[in-house]
């Protein structure tokens, strides 16, 4: 039986890795609900499951592809 690997958490730097686009766009693109939300750890301090940001790319790949 194979046990579920954790969840990881990345910050801003490493989402943007991932994505094609600039901060501001990845702010605006929350706002609009079309990229995963960000999850609190602390008053000035968010980040991103890795699961959600690795489905958004999944999903953006299949939209290119139609």
């Amino acid at each position: 039986m194979q046990t579920p690997s954790p969840a990881r958490l990345l910050r801003l730097p490493s989402v943007l890795g991932r994505v094609p686009f600039s901060k501001s766009e990845t702010y605006r693109r929350i706002k609009a609900g079309t990229f995963p939300a960000p999850v609190r750890l602390g008053l000035r301090s968010v980040a991103w499951l890795e699961s959600d940001i690795e489905q958004y790319i999944q999903k953006l790949a299949q939209e290119s592809a139609k």
